[in-house]
């Protein structure tokens, strides 16, 4: 009997894979935000309490009126986090996965380039 609560999850730790039939050079190496996908992740944090990411978006959308709008549309709150490796990460409280890939669906983000990760 394993208890799955307890087990430690990186929710980063797909970030950045190459593929291993490619071979690994230096100049193959890419950004996560060359490859135009959308993240959006899940990570634990208290006991019930979760933190979801936002990251990967395209340049023509304003992080800012972005976040503002989530937090209006699903009723949480939300900060806007710049990461040296991965951009501008927006993070909202709670599990808000769904909401926000339906939300980017709508807005005309492709739904193959949404990437949704968690449990």
């Amino acid at each position: 009997m394993s208890i799955q609560n307890l087990a430690s999850y990186d929710p980063f730790a797909d970030v950045g894979e190459e593929s291993p039939i490619e071979p690994v050079a230096e100049e193959k190496k890419k950004p996560a935000q060359v490859q135009n996908y959308v993240h959006i992740r899940i990570q634990q944090r208290n006991g019930r309490k979760t933190l979801t990411t936002l990251q990967g978006l395209p340049k023509e959308y304003d992080p800012k009126k972005l976040l503002k709008a989530f937090k209006k549309e699903f009723a949480c709150n939300g900060t806007l986090v710049d990461d040296e490796e991965l951009g501008q990460v927006i993070q909202l409280q709670g599990d808000q996965r769904q909401k926000i890939s339906m939300f980017l669906i709508e807005e005309g983000v492709p739904k193959q380039d949404v990437k949704v990760h968690g449990f």
